[in-house]
């Protein structure tokens, strides 16, 4: 009996390991060092970031989007609109993670829905840290939200308005003690409200949090104008702006990777400008 066992033993090397289980090698702690060389730039409008999302099963259109990218040489940064992965495997973070390197810039993302199947949402807080976070490129306050309620069947706060709460309390601080210092927001989400993921008992609330975010708040509702701030989201695979509160916040929805979109972003003095890139 005991030898049939380590007979066994010595013949594990022979099987394939449980992809849950599988040693993830290469960078790690991805957004705190990104965010730290993005907030290092001190950029000043007008300067542009991509942004691109579902990236599941298109590692190839990924690898040309990138490529196109860092080919511009225009790009400070790149965000990620979640769903990295198709089946939340640590070889699918890994593919992802290693052709977002290549983009010449720093890169940070958000989690979506299939990032989290399994055992997804270890691997990427792993390899690339914390679910909900904020940083300042130059003016622009950027709120980096999970919004995937449906994955956690309420046993976790999403979205978490204590995360929003402290965050919009900090940066209306910064702004009170330095006025201008934060003149823009951007909220990143991968589902917006109104979908199947999104806690849609809680939409009026998440309405109310962003418009108190600097440059989010629009002075004249109804008028055709927009604000200083939008939100940029993916999941649904189709390309969309939207003014879902009738506020003048506009939630930009770009298509999936897979049908070759992607978008370049250029932030003003004066407001925004959003480019939907087929490529």
């Amino acid at each position: 009996m005991m030898a049939a066992l380590a007979f066994l033993l010595a013949g594990c090397d022979n099987f394939e390991s449980h992809p849950y289980a599988a040693k993830i090698h290469g960078d790690t702690d991805i957004i705190a060092k990104n965010v730290a060389e993005i907030e290092a730039m001190q950029l000043k409008p007008p300067f542009k970031f991509a942004f691109l999302t579902d990236t599941q099963a298109a590692y190839n259109e990924l690898e040309d989007a990138v490529r196109e990218i860092r080919s511009r040489g225009d790009i400070a940064f790149v965000v990620h609109g979640g769903d990295m992965t198709d089946f939340g495997l640590p070889k699918e973070f890994v593919w992802c993670r290693d052709i977002m390197q290549t983009c010449g810039v720093p890169y940070v993302p958000v989690i979506g829905n299939h990032d989290c199947l399994g055992n997804g949402e270890q691997t990427y807080r792993y390899i690339f840290g914390t679910d909900n976070y904020s940083f300042n490129a130059g003016p622009v306050h950027f709120v980096m939200l999970n919004t995937i309620a449906l994955e956690y069947d309420y046993s976790h706060p999403v979205p978490d308005f204590t995360f929003l709460t402290s965050d919009c309390e900090a940066v209306n601080a910064l702004n009170a003690a330095a006025p201008g210092t934060v003149t823009h927001t951007v909220a990143v989400m991968h589902s917006r409200p109104f979908d199947e993921q999104f806690n849609n008992n809680v939409v009026q609330p998440f309405n109310y949090y962003l418009e108190q975010f600097p440059g989010m708040k629009n002075a004249d509702p109804g008028a055709g104008t927009v604000t200083h701030g939008f939100c940029l989201c993916g999941h649904n695979h189709s390309f969309q702006a939207a003014d879902l509160f009738d506020n003048g916040i506009i939630y930009w929805q770009c298509a999936n990777t897979g049908k070759r979109q992607y978008f370049v972003i250029t932030i003003t003095d004066t407001g925004y400008e959003v480019e939907k890139i087929d490529f």
